[in-house]
């Protein structure tokens, strides 16, 4: 493949690549299928043509000690948005509280190569949080909230989301460490989920992240 060419699907268009040019690659971590017939998935160009569970192997390698959970009581489409995200910084895991039936349209497919993880209800989560040694800490503009942009957020960390509309449950709430609100200077109440999500994600990865490893 051409290494000139930019991290993402630049110059590539909406399509992809097309079936490989040149003496097929010995590497076990392409895909046949894909080598033949061209590689339309939303990946960045160092994954072209590579099987999934090569992609996701190499991801493993570089993920980071943050969680990321949304409660989903009510079918949130959110949810796909959430995960897309996830993938997008490395999160080690999403965890879907809640239905475990979720609109995967938002993940763009990005849920193939995101770890992800059940849980019937927010103490079966906390109690999980807790063996592996995450702190929770809750995203939500709520009376008492600490302001994101003003603390520091333990490495280790599990951001909690609550749903479109009634935000975090007060289990979730009593659960966290803390509850951390994103400042807002317009008119709505609230944040969309899944934008709030990859704000405080990107918060984390600012503080955290090696940035020498990013695309």
């Amino acid at each position: 493949m051409d290494s000139s060419k930019g991290p993402t699907e630049w110059g590539e268009g909406r399509h992809g690549v097309g079936p490989w040019e040149g003496p097929l690659p010995e590497d076990p971590r392409f895909d046949a299928q894909l080598l033949a017939e061209g590689d339309t998935r939303n990946v960045v160009d160092a994954y072209r043509y590579w099987t999934r569970e090569a992609v996701t192997a190499d991801i493993d390698k570089r993920r980071h000690p943050l969680h990321v959970a949304i409660e989903n009581f009510e079918n949130d489409a959110n949810i796909g948005t959430v995960v897309r995200t996830a993938n997008a910084f490395a999160a080690d895991t999403v965890h879907i509280v809640g239905r475990r039936r979720w609109n995967r349209r938002g993940a763009m497919v990005t849920d193939r190569y995101q770890h992800l993880m059940h849980h019937p209800d927010v103490s079966s989560l906390l109690e999980w949080a807790q063996t592996q040694e995450l702190t929770v800490v809750a995203i939500d503009n709520t009376p008492g909230s600490v302001p994101l942009e003003t603390v520091e957020l333990p490495e280790k960390c599990l951001l909690l989301f609550g749903q479109e509309g009634p935000g975090i449950t007060p289990e979730a709430a009593e659960g966290a460490l803390m509850t951390c609100s994103i400042a807002q200077f317009g008119s709505t109440r609230s944040i969309n989920a899944g934008v709030a999500a990859g704000i405080a994600m990107h918060a984390w990865i600012r503080q955290y992240a090696d940035l020498s490893q990013s695309w």
